[in-house]
Order: C-alpha cells, then structure tokens, then sequence
C-alpha cells in the first residue's frame, strides 16, 4: 500500500515552485513518501502597493501559515528572509537547508557592471534596504544614480531593462540560481558594497509543533535537511532584526559568516547595517564571537550587536518599524 503524499504548501511564483520543489525532491529522499505541491496565494502575491506600504512583514508568509495551523499541507516552504521573527508557538522551523549564495545582484542592459553604469542611471528595486546601500555607495565613490521603487517578480523585474525604461535591477542572486537564470548576471555585489536581507539565499521548512505523533515524525524527517551553520548565521541575523525592532521591509542589511585560520573555523562574524533610502546616513557595525553551538548563544550575538547600532543612532534611520 501507497503512503499517503505529504502536501506541502507553497506560494504560486515560478521562484517560489521552483525552491518547494527542490525541498519536495530532498524531503521524498529522506522521507521516501511522495510529496505534493499545494499552491497557495498570498497577499504578498496580489497586492501592487509597495512592501512598505503593506507592512512587509509577513505579506507572503501568513496564508501559508494559515494552511499549516487548518490541516490543509502538512509543511510549508518560504523564503527565510520573509519570515517575520517572531516564530508562532504552535509551529516549528524544523529546517533551515544549506543556504544558496547570499549575495544581490545586478542585471543591466550593455551587460554593464554596477560601477560602469552611466550618469543618472535609473536602477529598479523593491527593497528600502538595497536602495539605502546603494546610494550610500554612489555617494561615497562618486557614482551618480537614482534608485526607482518596482514590483513584480522576476521576468517583470528584468523586462523593466530590456524594454529601456530601466538601466538595471538589483536582484538576489540565489533566486536566480533557483529558476536557473544565473547567467543572466551582469554584476555580483559584493557583501562589503550591498550587505544582504538577514536570512537571505536561506530556505526556511515549517511544520505543525509536534502535538502528535505524526507531527513528531515529520518534525524528526524534515529535521535531517537542517544546517547548523546556516541555521546558526540566520538566527544571529535574524536576532538582529528583531532587536532592532524592524520588520523584514526595513533598511536593514545583515550577514554573519565563518572565520577560518586555514582549515580551522575560529569564530563567526556578523555584520549590520542601517541606513536612509537616500543613502545620506548609515550606521554600519560588525562584531565577532565564538561559532554559536546554540540558538540563545546565536541570539545573543545579534542583539549584542544591535545594541551597539541603536547606541549609534539606528533607531532614527529606519522608516519601517515593527507592528
């Protein structure tokens, strides 16, 4: 007899198929049952306002949730960095896999780089958080740009540069990865010019807290596709966040990644950044620690360095605060 398909929930963008089927071919290795896309919209998926406008945190995450908490998937795929931070104590983050390449990216038309882009480039770009780097970038190197604010997902986004009504779009690299677009690539960004959405290139898998037996079970399998350290690093940048009091639209960019002394990982670096959209004042701060073991010892460097960035006056640069 057939085991009975575990259904996992989804949002209906070709990104957002993309990455649950990847999770969907790892959980039925794990698993060995089969498991089915159930395609779900969310708010996020419908509305044209800006993310900010309707409040960014959460948009794309709580129909989802909503599914899991009826009984209608038995787990659920996101995109971590659209979680909001405050985990619902009748779910459970039971994976965060191998994260993909944290970086954004720049496609652009002539196949430019981000530094080659002419005078008074216009650049498209959802996020307050990209804007407020670049400019901050541009201001500081001399560059001459304008961010404009767009919607839409990926081939909108992208077709705002072939149709000429833009110079280039700041993207993720790791959807791109995902939906096999990588090479249309013009300019990666490195982390020091543009620091990623906390839990960025991360996948997050959510299920029902064990209450039963069988949600145990599945708790237990989907646990055999988590990453300690990529769990470890967006706990730390999501610690952050979350002392910061910002929701997931708000300029704030950050990474925490592993030093090495050769083959030897010495401690984790988590760095952070605040600024205005316009660019004019950033705060940007970074602190280092021993490689967390623990979720509270992950928390705590977050807030540690949360604390020294509203001490240097974080609070007042951030436009969007948490509900």
């Amino acid at each position: 007899m057939t085991e009975k398909a575990l259904r996992l929930g989804t949002r209906r963008s070709k990104l957002a198929m993309a990455q649950s089927g990847q999770v969907a071919q790892a959980v039925r290795q794990v698993t060995g049952r089969p498991v089915e896309l159930v395609e779900i919209t969310t708010y996020g998926d419908v509305s044209r306002e800006a993310l900010a406008q309707i409040g960014g945190t959460g948009v794309f995450v709580t129909a989802l949730r909503d599914a899991l908490l009826r009984g209608e998937v038995d787990f659920a795929v996101h995109s971590l960095k659209d979680l909001p931070t405050t985990q619902p104590e009748e779910l459970v983050l039971a994976a965060v896999p191998v994260r993909e390449d944290p970086r954004d990216v720049i496609v652009a038309r002539d196949a430019l780089k981000f530094t080659d882009l002419p005078r008074g480039a216009r650049i498209g770009t959802g996020s307050p958080r990209r804007m407020a780097q670049l400019n901050a970038y541009a201001r500081t190197h001399g560059l001459d740009i304008e961010t404009v604010p767009i919607r839409g997902n990926v081939d909108t986004r992208i077709g705002y540069v072939h149709a000429g009504e833009l110079d280039a779009v700041v993207l993720a690299a790791a959807g791109l990865n995902r939906i096999g677009r990588i090479d249309e690539v013009t300019d990666f960004l490195s982390v020091d010019t543009v620091l990623p959405a906390p839990g960025q290139g991360a996948l997050a898998i959510e299920c029902r807290a064990g209450n039963t037996a069988r949600d145990a079970a599945l708790v237990a399998a989907l646990g055999e596709l988590d990453d300690p350290f990529t769990r470890a690093a967006v706990t730390a940048e999501r610690s952050l966040l979350a002392a910061l009091e910002a929701g997931c639209s708000a300029p704030v960019g950050a990474l925490a990644d592993l030093l090495a002394d050769g083959q030897t990982v010495k401690e984790m670096r988590l760095r952070g950044v605040v600024g205005t959209t316009d660019g004019t004042r950033t705060v940007q701060l970074s602190t280092t620690g021993p490689v967390p073991q623990t979720h509270d010892r992950a928390t705590a460097l977050g807030r540690e360095l949360a604390t020294e960035m509203l001490a240097q006056g974080a609070a007042g640069l951030m436009g969007e605060r948490a509900h």
